[in-house]
């Protein structure tokens, strides 16, 4: 067996395209892409917190206070055009013509006298509410909130309400919120959710592609009735061949790992990602090694999986064809982790990759139930010594060595 797994490490160790894909591209391709996608998403909000947006104020003879209001505003100019748009439809048109950014309408009759009965109106602002990232309501909206905060200090005081009362009437209940979650349960329950995102597919990556090769593609190179003719036994063949897929899974999840701490820790140095680095500052060595230890047992399971599927392939285009779904099915179980009011409890410990994913995020959180834990390492062990058993029967099969 030992002799057949170093004989399959040579091999891997020999093939660029594997070698690319376990190491390579989490060392340099992921790091690069994350980073590129940070400075572009960095990049975008700068520029839509810079930009300065045309607008109209429709029957602006209403409220010369606002329009004042707006015309002083860094993020906001008046349009300079000639034409006059003296309604919703007129500002939509407005708008969707690219003439200007956004349309306020105050309605008629405006605001009236503070020494008369209050009376609600409604202002409307048109903008086109569709791009991603657009702060032009918010910032509307919070001038308009001044504004009236304005306007309704001064009513109170018309109504005889005097200004030290003014606080106690319009919130007569304010609301502090007591947070007895810490910094770390913060920060884990936010960022501890994305971790098995990247660390489960991984291990499935690392697996997928020699298990393509060692098993469909020893099929297509007609190397695999040499293998057979060997004084070797059937289950000391898969199992050469399970471990090395294993070795290279777990391989591919650990420089992954090994990749993000340097780069966090790089990042964090020159004063960038201090988010995700305050993230994991309280996250201990023994808890990275639980995490690793939970991917074990989902390493095994998806090991023997990809074998059994590369097995059973003629080609090595059929076995590629196979793994795609099996991908999405790996993802089902962590979508599903992720839902509202799902935590970790005796249900849950038992659903294969679903309950792996709520641990590691409670291992971030700081909040894992042990005994949880340990329910959920008998489950994994029972299924992936389950299926690598079936891997080893099916790998005897004549029916599926020589479809």
């Amino acid at each position: 067996m030992f002799e057949v797994f170093l004989k399959e490490v040579k091999e891997l160790l020999r093939d660029r395209k594997t070698l690319f894909f376990v190491i390579a591209l989490p060392i340099v391709i992921f790091p690069i892409l994350f980073a590129l996608l940070g400075f572009l998403a960095s990049k975008t909000t700068f520029e839509a917190e810079q930009k300065v947006h045309t607008y109209y104020l429709a029957n602006a003879e209403h409220s010369s206070e606002f329009e004042q209001m707006l015309f002083y505003h860094k993020s906001f100019k008046p349009y300079e055009g000639d034409e006059q748009f003296d309604s919703i439809d007129a500002l939509k048109a407005a708008v969707k013509a690219g003439k200007i950014d956004v349309g306020i309408e105050i309605p008629k009759p405006q605001v009236k006298p503070l020494t008369t009965t209050p009376e609600q109106v409604i202002w409307h602002v048109v903008f086109n509410d569709a791009q991603s990232i657009n702060f032009v309501y918010k910032r509307l909206e919070k001038l308009i909130n001044k504004y009236a905060a304005g306007v309704r200090s001064a009513t109170l005081e018309a109504l005889g309400a005097p200004k030290s009362h003014h606080s106690a009437i319009l919130k007569p209940i304010t609301i502090t919120k007591v947070d007895t979650a810490d910094k770390r349960e913060n920060y884990g329950e936010k960022l501890g959710a994305l971790i098995p995102y990247m660390l489960i597919p991984l291990v499935l990556m690392g697996a997928s592609y020699p298990a393509i090769d060692l098993g469909a593609g020893e099929k297509e190179r007609g190397t695999l009735e040499t293998l057979l003719l060997t004084p070797v036994t059937r289950t000391q063949l898969v199992l050469g061949k399970f471990l090395t897929i294993l070795a290279s899974s777990i391989a591919c999840a650990l420089v992954t790992v090994s990749s993000m701490a340097i780069w966090i820790s790089i990042a964090g140095g020159i004063g960038i990602l201090d988010t995700i680095k305050d993230a994991f500052s309280s996250v201990r060595f023994a808890d990275f090694m639980l995490i690793f230890a939970l991917l074990l047992p989902v390493a095994v399971m998806l090991s023997s999986l990809v074998l059994a599927i590369s097995i059973y392939a003629r080609s090595f285009k059929e076995a590629q064809n196979y793994m795609g779904p099996l991908s999405m099915l790996v993802f089902v179980p962590i979508v599903v982790s992720v839902m509202p009011n799902m935590s970790l409890n005796t249900t849950t410990a038992w659903i294969p990759i679903t309950n792996v994913s709520l641990a590691i995020k409670e291992i971030i959180k700081g909040t894992v139930d042990y005994s949880a834990v340990v329910m959920i390492f008998v489950a994994s062990a029972l299924l992936a010594g389950a299926l690598l058993m079936f891997c080893i029967r099916w790998f005897s099969k004549e029916s599926v060595l020589f479809r």
